[in-house]
């Protein structure tokens, strides 16, 4: 059976199945590289938060702007290696019903886990429901649990619709229900007033965030051809996208909303101006960048044998869990820092300057600390948690 030919419900996804769980190596290292940088800007928020914004190329240092900038692969590579791992998944599964009733249910409980949990251990002392990435792949998969009964090409043309066309689409200003119902699917971050409920903000809008995972989905197929082809196809698909992002952002002509420019401070940070892509919603340029650099970074290290990628491999292979730890150790810590620091609990990941503690002062040095010790300690859970997983198969681990 070819990867593309239409299934009937209850029909085998592959005619033959793979024995055992084969997992694929690249996918884990890559997963796992941008989970550990995606710690630093979680640190950096309730750590060492800074007047100046790290993407202000007119006033932040440059060591800043890449402590903020190196993070923006993050979410775009891990949304995307979750539509390829959807599709991974689908090929051991007996029938595409079997999928869907899957993702409804992991999408439904990603949604609910964002909005009761992690908001919890995220927002002490903060009365608002923030709604990002996991919002974003939940709801991805809930719809990705419809369109996978649609023909290969009309999924193709649909992700190429989204990334290459969404920039196209107004900023809104929710202020009716029609209005916030079409600002949830794209507009840039806004705050939803909803009845008794906390207000929510709303930082990842769904439909730019589908087509990344749309996108992942459809590179599924090349991840069973022979590993010399397929990291072929990566590095030139690779390639291919970080040309036309060099060549779009170099005329300022289409996929961003923010032209870059030549600053007054020098070639550097003129570099970094063309370099600051915008992430909400991700542009057309900031998917470019972002993308094209994790299918290079997936076209070699299927074959990597190094300690380091072996220990991004762990973090890579149990996910979710990762990150729910990594949220509640950063916060839990960032709470017993400041209550010892300055005398009571402080959040700086979500108050204002003018709150700020007289006696904080910012750090990155301070925060490339916690974020090594973070990291380390997160190693030896994830193995453990790892180890559980290969010797059991209980239902609920598909879940976390």
């Amino acid at each position: 059976m070819s990867a593309t030919a239409p299934l009937s419900a209850e029909a085998p996804l592959l005619a033959e199945q793979p024995p055992g769980r084969v997992r694929v190596q690249s996918v884990d290292v890559v997963r796992g590289l941008v989970m550990v940088i995606m710690a630093l800007d979680h640190i950096r928020e309730f750590w060492s938060p800074t007047l100046v914004r790290p993407e202000d190329v007119a006033n932040a240092s440059a060591l800043l702007f890449f402590t903020r900038w190196i993070t923006h692969f993050c979410a775009p590579t891990f949304v995307f290696l979750s539509g390829l791992s959807i599709w991974l998944y689908a090929q051991k599964q007996p029938s595409r019903r079997a999928v869907s009733r899957f993702l409804l249910l992991r999408g439904g409980w990603l949604i609910a886990l964002e909005l009761m949990v992690i908001n919890f251990v995220l927002q002490w002392g903060y009365g608002i429901l923030l709604l990002q990435v996991i919002w974003a792949i939940g709801w991805g998969m809930l719809l990705l649990a419809g369109l996978l009964w649609l023909p290969r090409g009309v999924l193709v043309v649909l992700a190429a619709g989204i990334l290459l066309g969404h920039n196209l689409l107004p900023v809104l200003q929710p202020t009716t229900t029609g209005t916030a119902l079409l600002a949830l699917l794209h507009n840039t971050p806004f705050v939803l007033p909803v009845g008794p409920l906390p207000p929510f903000l709303v930082a990842y809008t769904i439909l730019p965030w589908l087509g990344v995972m749309l996108a992942g989905y459809l590179v599924g197929p090349w991840f069973r051809l022979p590993q010399p082809q397929r990291a072929q196809r990566l590095r030139w698909s690779g390639v291919g996208l970080l040309l036309a992002f060099g060549l779009l952002r170099a005329t300022n002509w289409y996929g961003d909303l923010a032209p870059w420019s030549i600053q007054s401070r020098g070639p550097l940070y003129s570099a970094l101006s063309f370099l600051n892509v915008t992430k909400y919603p991700p542009s057309l340029l900031f998917v470019c960048l972002t993308l094209g650099v994790a299918l290079l970074l997936l076209s070699v290290t299927e074959t990597a044998a190094s300690r380091l990628s072996r220990w991004l491999r762990t973090f890579g292979r149990v996910p979710f869990f990762y990150y729910l730890l990594h949220l509640l150790l950063i916060s839990g810590s960032a709470w017993v820092w400041t209550r010892l620091a300055f005398g009571a609990p402080f959040n700086f990941s979500f108050a204002t300057p003018a709150t700020w503690p007289a006696a904080y002062q910012p750090s990155l040095l301070r925060a490339y600390v916690v974020w090594a010790a973070v990291v380390l300690t997160l190693y030896w859970p994830c193995r453990w948690y790892e180890g559980f997983k290969q010797r059991h198969s209980y239902w609920w681990l598909s879940y976390l």
